[in-house]
């Protein structure tokens, strides 16, 4: 059985269509690819160029090669470390003690940039105005070590 022309024209229209879209709601550059062979394959069949089994073989070859093309820049993409986001922004921060830290006592307060956050330590109790540095985050309190500063 053969479907005509017209119905092809507007299968590779609404394919390449839904994977464009779809490329949108999905992570990563996977539907792109095909988007793009189904697109070649549309003007194909609009240009009247062609059967179907050209049709299909333009969108299979034009797809891989829209894939290997597009790998290099989604592996460059994903190099280097993703942004932190919440309280996980501050790690390797440095920040001033307000309020004494001390565990025994569940107090302790610091700010770290422009930001005021309750804070834990793992050691000793630190002083206010002691200098810190984020080493962890532990619920919505900052997880902070004393820095010790040397005299020279």
């Amino acid at each position: 059985m053969d479907i005509d022309t017209e119905a092809w024209r507007w299968f590779w229209t609404v394919l390449a269509a839904i994977l464009v879209v779809g490329e949108i709601f999905s992570p990563g550059f996977f539907l792109l690819p095909f988007g793009i062979g189904a697109g070649v394959a549309g003007i194909l069949a609009w240009a009247d160029i062609g059967n179907a089994g050209v049709h299909w073989a333009v969108f299979l070859v034009v797809s891989v090669i829209a894939l290997l093309s597009l790998r290099p820049l989604i592996r460059k993409q994903d190099e280097g470390e993703p942004d932190s986001i919440g309280a996980n922004r501050y790690l390797r921060r440095t920040g001033i003690v307000l309020e004494d830290i001390d565990m025994k006592a569940a107090t302790g307060m610091v700010r770290v940039d422009t930001e005021e956050w309750r804070a834990v330590t793992n050691g000793e109790p630190i002083p206010a105005g002691a200098e810190v540095i984020v080493s962890g985050v532990t619920g919505s309190r900052l997880v902070v070590q004393a820095i010790d500063r040397q005299p020279n």
